[in-house]
């Protein structure tokens, strides 16, 4: 349970946060036409209901959701999908590039599911090696979690992705074909933001905790 009563699921690429009012106050966003804000009624049906919208209709900005109890809420959230956990990570180089690489029309980072008997760490190792060639990685800090949903095969998934740093002097790479990775850049990040590359919401995150 996070400390401050306040969670973040993308649905679709969208944010939806759920807390209690006072925390999920704190984020500004005021209801409108493209900002849904609702009290939970302890009812799950509502929220499938915001997420059935959400798997529909890309032009919603935010979903905000909120309960005395936010705890409940989210362990509700929970109970709503097939949890898979997830690891990987955000690798630089000395001069301080970051590694990225470009998969089903998406900029993205390494990251895979954790197998039986791995730990977040041993999979986000392994999921960089796999999908870069890079073998000389230095396993740093855990950055964060992301949470994001989808479909697979008609079950609803919650994935949970544990993020970490890592560190290289290897430059050399070979993207992982049968993953479907297409190319792998050494960028400059904020530069590289700057240059609007179409990257998912929750990546963007990771890579601004990066600084």
């Amino acid at each position: 349970m996070s400390s401050e009563q306040k969670y973040k699921v993308y649905v679709n690429g969208i944010p939806v946060f759920m807390g209690t009012p006072e925390s999920v106050g704190q984020l500004g966003l005021l209801p409108g036409k493209d900002v849904f804000t609702a009290p939970y009624l302890g009812k799950k049906k509502q929220i499938m209901q915001f997420v059935d919208l959400l798997e529909k209709n890309s032009s919603v900005r935010a979903v905000v959701l909120y309960a005395a109890d936010a705890g409940r809420l989210w362990a509700d959230f929970c109970a709503c999908f097939k949890r898979i956990d997830a690891a990987g990570g955000l690798v630089t180089n000395p001069e301080g590039r970051m590694l990225v690489f470009f998969r089903r029309g998406f900029w993205d980072l390494p990251k895979g599911k954790i197998d039986p008997g791995e730990t977040p760490e041993q999979a986000a190792l392994r999921e960089v090696q796999e999908e870069t060639g890079l073998q000389n990685l230095i396993l740093g800090p855990f950055l964060a979690h992301t949470w994001h949903t989808y479909r697979e095969k008609g079950t609803r998934i919650l994935k949970c992705t544990w993020w970490y740093r890592m560190q290289t002097a290897d430059s050399d790479t070979v993207p992982q074909t049968e993953e479907d990775i297409e190319e792998i850049r050494w960028v400059e990040p904020a530069a590289w933001l700057a240059s609007e590359p179409t990257v998912y919401a929750s990546i963007r995150e990771i890579i601004h905790l990066e600084g």
